[in-house]
């Protein structure tokens, strides 16, 4: 079996970790030709998946666990919370996964920050991804954490095949 690594982002709302992933992950999957397996914490369970009405919102309602399959996909319906080896179950194959939020994962961690930093992230990152609108000047960032540009996908790939966790 091929190594598989997992990482995690982490940082404030609209700091922009969604679409750092989207471009890590494109670019793992279109260039380098890998798969790549995606979980993102909703702490607030605002996500909504089905639609009230259909059959399937129906039977995820009952709280039971659901599995919707069609010709082009498979949708599972948990009730249930699951930690990070449950998780990583539910995908057949993957070479990469990456890991938005659930910052108490024992996963290395890319906390991801726009205009300002916030202190109490530190403790969880291993290296910081932030663009030209921080000032790494004003913080004193622990030593050990490595400083990424937001905007250079192919750099933070270099990092994360150094310094993923294999699964």
């Amino acid at each position: 079996m091929n190594r598989r690594l997992a990482v995690a982002f982490t940082g404030p709302s609209n700091s922009g970790k969604t679409t750092l992933i989207l471009k890590v992950a494109r670019k793992l999957i279109y260039e380098h030709n890998k798969q790549v397996a995606i979980i993102k914490h909703d702490p607030k369970d605002k996500a909504r998946f089905d639609v009230e009405g259909k059959d399937s919102f129906k039977f995820a309602d009952t709280g039971a666990e659901v599995v919707v399959t069609s010709p082009t996909r498979t949708t599972y319906f948990s009730q249930r919370s699951k930690d990070l080896n449950e998780m990583i179950k539910l995908f057949d194959k993957f070479d990469f996964l990456l890991v938005e939020g659930l910052k108490n994962l024992p996963l290395p961690r890319i906390s991801v920050f726009r205009t300002s930093l916030e202190c109490d992230y530190f403790p969880y990152m291993n290296a910081l991804a932030i663009d030209d609108s921080v000032k790494v000047d004003d913080y004193e960032i622990p030593k050990g954490i490595d400083i990424l540009n937001l905007n250079n996908p192919d750099e933070v790939i270099s990092w994360i095949l150094k310094n993923a966790k294999e699964v």
